[in-house]
C-alpha cells in the first residue's frame, strides 16, 4: 500500500525540513491525538532511506514495537526491528524499530542519521544522553502532550502540527460532550512531588464506586439509548476490580487489565474489544490505556483517576475517545476525577493554541475549585459542563436564573445584570460577526477566535459558531486592528536609521 499523507501532515514535514534548513538539529513535533504522527514519521524515515540513509524510531512500549512495524510492513518498507528475540531483528536494514528498553539493556544505539523519538515527553536518561552526545545527528520528537521539565534542553525547535481545535473543526477529531458527576473526595490527601498517592486514590475511588456505576448506565440509556463502547481510567488495580464486580451485578461485562496481568491476556483483551461485535462493554485500566490505545468507535470515557498536575495524562485519557469513527458525531466523557474542571483553563489553550514553546508549559499543582465553583461549572439539572456565561443547557435545555452579581469567569470579573442584554449576547454577537467576516475573506477558521481574544482577553468558549452580517462598529474595529499591525509590520522591516 502508497502511503499518502493529508496536507496537514506534509505542510509539517516541509516545516520540519525548513528547520533543520535553519540549522535545528534537534525539533519536536508537537501533534494532538488524531494527528497521524505516525504516518509522518513513517514517511521522514522512506525520505530518509530513499537518499541511502538510515533513520530509526524509538519506542518505549512493546506493544507500539510491533504495531509500528506493521505499519512499516503495510507500505511494504523493509526494515529490522532493535528488540531481544524479536523475529525482525537485522542491524543491517537502513530503518529500524527499536524499543527503548531493548538499547538501555545494551547500551547500543544502531548508527542512524534521522532519530525519531515517539511518546518524548517520556523522559530517557539514556536516550538524552545520546542526543546530546551526537550534536550533528538529526533528531525529532514527536508528542501531544510536551510538558515535561527539560524538553527545552534537548529540542531547539518546536513545530506545531496542528491544533485540538483544528482536527474538531476539521472532523478530524471528534468533540467532547462532557458531564460533571460525582467527583472522588480528596481532601486532606496527602502529595509526592505534587501529585496523590495512587493508593490513596484508589482508597477515595472505591468509595464511589457505585456511583460510578450509576452514572453510567443513566448516561448511556439516555444519551445513546444503551450500552456503547467505554474506556474507565480508574484509580488502581483494586479499584478497576471493584468497578468490574459492580458492573458485573448490574449485568454489564467489564474487564479490568493491570500491570498485574500478563501481556497476552491484555492483548486478548484489547483485541476482541476493538472488534465491531464485542461482548466487552468496556475496558478499565489506570496507565494501560494512555497511550498506544486506538480503537476509534469508543464512545465513552469515565475519568475515575484524580490528578493533581498531570496535565499530560488528563490530555492523553481525552484522546483515547477522541478519534473519528463512522456515525460518532461526539464522544461522552463523564468526569468523577475532577480532572476536567482543574485543567480547564489549561486544556482550553492548548486546544486553541496548541504549543510553540518548551519549559514554560511544564506542569504544575492545580488549585482546587471551591465546592461553589464546582457547583456553578455544571447544570443542576442534568451535571452538563455549563457552558461560560451561557444562560441554557445545551444538553437538557435547564434555564437557569439570572442574578444581579459580578461573576468570576476564568479570572475575568463579568457583571450579570438579568433585566437588560447580558455581557455574553454582546460577546456572541461579535465572535459571530468575526466569523461573517473571516468566511467572506476566507481566512483560517481560528482566525475569529484570535481575534476576539485579542479583544476580550480570553477563548469564544462555548459561543455558537453562527455567523451574522458585520456591522460598521465591528468592521471599524476590524480596519484598525489591521492597521495597527500594518504599522507595526513597517517599524519592523525599517532599516535603524529610518526608525
Amino acid at each position: 500500500m502508497q502511503l499518502n499523507l493529508r496536507e496537514h501532515q506534509s505542510a509539517v514535514i516541509d516545516a520540519l525540513r525548513e528547520g533543520f534548513k535553519q540549522g535545528y538539529k534537534s525539533q519536536l513535533l508537537y501533534a494532538p491525538t488524531g494527528f497521524g504522527k505516525t504516518e509522518v514519521a513513517i514517511a521522514l524515515m522512506q525520505a530518509t532511506a530513499d537518499k541511502s540513509k538510515r533513520a530509526a524510531i524509538l519506542l518505549d512500549r512493546l506493544v507500539l514495537v510491533d504495531q509500528t512495524s506493521l505499519r512499516l510492513s503495510k507500505y511494504g518498507l523493509e526494515h529490522g526491528v532493535y528488540q531481544s528475540n524479536h523475529w525482525k531483528f537485522d542491524r543491517h536494514q537502513k530503518l529500524q524499530v527499536c524499543s527503548a528498553q531493548t538499547l538501555e539493556a545494551r547500551s547500543d544505539f544502531p548508527e542512524v542519521d534521522l532519530l525519531i523519538v515517539d511518546e518524548c515527553h517520556i523522559s530517557r536518561k539514556q536516550t538524552t544522553e545520546y542526543i546530546k552526545a551526537n550534536p550533528d545527528l538529526k533528531v525529532i520528537g514527536l508528542t501531544a502532550t510536551p510538558f515535561t521539565k527539560g524538553l527545552g534542553s534537548i529540542y531547539q525547535n518546536v513545530v506545531c502540527g496542528a491544533t485540538n481545535g483544528w482536527l474538531v473543526d476539521n472532523k478530524w477529531l471528534t468533540p467532547l460532550r462532557v458531564y460533571i458527576a460525582k467527583e472522588i473526595d480528596m481532601s486532606g490527601v496527602k502529595k509526592v512531588a505534587g501529585e496523590w498517592s495512587q493508593e490513596m486514590a484508589t482508597k477515595r475511588g472505591m468509595q464511589i464506586t457505585g456511583d460510578i456505576v450509576s452514572e453510567w448506565i443513566q448516561k448511556t440509556h439516555e444519551i445513546f439509548g444503551g450500552p456503547r463502547k467505554t474506556i474507565v481510567f480508574c484509580a488502581g488495580v483494586a479499584h478497576g476490580a471493584d468497578l468490574v464486580q459492580q458492573f458485573a451485578e448490574r449485568g454489564y461485562n467489564f474487564v479490568s487489565i493491570s500491570y498485574k496481568d500478563d501481556d497476552e491476556f491484555k492483548r486478548e483483551a484489547i483485541e476482541d474489544f476493538a472488534k465491531p461485535d464485542t461482548a466487552i462493554h468496556g475496558l478499565i485500566a489506570t496507565d494501560i490505556l494512555t497511550r498506544g490505545f486506538d480503537v476509534s468507535d469508543v464512545m465513552i470515557g469515565v475519568s475515575a483517576r484524580p490528578f493533581s498536575k498531570s496535565l499530560s495524562s488528563h490530555v492523553q485519557q481525552m484522546g483515547r475517545v477522541m478519534r473519528t469513527h463512522d456515525g460518532k458525531d461526539f464522544a461522552l466523557w463523564l468526569d468523577h476525577s475532577g480532572n476536567y474542571l482543574r485543567f480547564r483553563d489549561d486544556w482550553d489553550s492548548l486546544y486553541i493554541d496548541g504549543v510553540d514553546k518548551l519549559d514554560e508549559t511544564v506542569e504544575k499543582t492545580k488549585k482546587e475549585l471551591t465546592e461553589d465553583e464546582k457547583t456553578a461549572s455544571k447544570c443542576p439539572k442534568c451535571g452538563h459542563l455549563w457552558p461560560t456565561g451561557a444562560d441554557t443547557c445545551p444538553s437538557c435545555g435547564h434555564v437557569r436564573e439570572r442574578r444581579n452579581q459580578v461573576e468570576n469567569v476564568s479570572g475575568v470579573l463579568e457583571e450579570l445584570v438579568g433585566s437588560r442584554k447580558t455581557l455574553t449576547d454582546d460577546r456572541q454577537t461579535f465572535y459571530s460577526e468575526l466569523l461573517h467576516f473571516a468566511g467572506e475573506k476566507n481566512y483560517n477558521p481560528n482566525w475569529a477566535k484570535h481575534k476576539y481574544r485579542e479583544k476580550f482577553g480570553v477563548w469564544p468558549r462555548n459561543l455558537h459558531e453562527i455567523p451574522a452580517p458585520v456591522t460598521h462598529k465591528t468592521a471599524s474595529w476590524i480596519r484598525s486592528r489591521n492597521i495597527a499591525w500594518s504599522k507595526s509590520q513597517n517599524r519592523v522591516q525599517r532599516p535603524p536609521n529610518e526608525i
